[in-house]
């Protein structure tokens, strides 16, 4: 839990550093490409090339593919829909995404799930219910692009390092995870970036340098480090613990204005959807597949 709770320490700050000084100012597909290739630098003189099998070196940039390169697509041009707050609370649906996705792996799926979805959508409601436009609704559907990619990296990283029988420290192999995220990137900007929108301040490049070597550098290391020393429910929840506390820091530091009782009570329901998720649904999903295996 120590390595999950500093890097949500860390991260609490990236969400208003990103929504501030770099959303529709830097284009989000060079951000996106210049922060993982800096936290890949990091991790290349560590990085072991012949004491690693080809195919674990291939399953480690699948997940540095999903869980980093194509979460960033989603997630860099969500601010330019949305305020930071609203990306920070949207992002409470990851837990059930990686709840789906452990039970696809295992060939199974209870729609009693689509019970929290709709009381999370009833929450989002309420926090744009005066301004609800089709910037929202495309913004929304983005964030959930971006946490189903999250999802899936951290399954596959976890579900990799529990089956394959690596000797080898994390560190020295993890540099797979950013190659893996920098050809998705690459890919990105190369297809879809803006050369002309690049940083033009000290400070825009002073940002991206922190969120590539230290947010991501150090942060996903440590995060896919934490995830296989946890059980699910603790990564779950810690996967959670990062919205109140970004909250709490772009709305005392940048977004003192928010429309705070608004804010307050949909992000209620989306959190009432959680808890009726670990209450009452995994319950009533876990009956169903126990008759269905009889």
């Amino acid at each position: 839990m120590i390595y999950l709770s500093a890097v949500t320490l860390l991260w609490a700050f990236s969400f208003s550093l990103i929504g501030v000084y770099l959303a529709g100012q830097v284009d989000a597909w060079f951000s996106v490409w210049i922060r993982i290739a800096l936290a890949s630098v990091v991790f290349l003189p560590f990085l072991k090339f012949k004491q690693v099998p080809g195919k674990l070196a291939l399953k480690l940039m699948a997940a540095g593919g999903f869980q980093l390169g194509l979460m960033y697509c989603f997630y860099y041009p969500s601010f330019e829909l949305l305020s930071v707050p609203e990306v920070l609370l949207f992002t409470v649906f990851t837990p059930i995404y990686v709840t789906l996705i452990y039970d696809l792996l295992k060939g199974r799926f209870s729609p009693w799930y689509l019970v929290t979805a709709a009381i999370a959508v009833a929450g989002a409601a309420v926090i744009k219910f005066a301004g609800v436009n089709e910037n929202f609704f495309l913004g929304f559907m983005v964030v959930q692009g971006s946490n189903i990619c999250f999802a899936i990296g951290q399954v596959l990283y976890k579900y990799v390092m529990e089956k394959e029988q690596v000797e080898l420290p994390q560190r020295t192999i993890f540099g797979y995870f950013y190659l893996g995220a920098l050809v998705v990137a690459s890919v990105a900007f190369l297809l879809l970036g803006n050369p002309e929108r690049l940083p033009t301040t000290h400070l825009q490049w002073g940002i991206l340098l922190y969120l590539g070597v230290i947010a991501s550098g150090f942060g996903y290391f440590a995060w896919n480090r934490g995830a296989c020393l946890v059980n699910a429910g603790a990564l779950a929840i810690m996967n959670n613990a990062l919205v109140p506390a970004g909250l709490l820091v772009n709305i005392l530091i940048w977004n003192r204005d928010v429309d705070l009782p608004r804010l307050l009570i949909g992000g209620a329901i989306i959190l009432l959807s959680l808890w009726v998720n670990e209450t009452w649904v995994k319950r009533r999903a876990e009956l169903s597949y126990q008759r269905a295996s009889r």
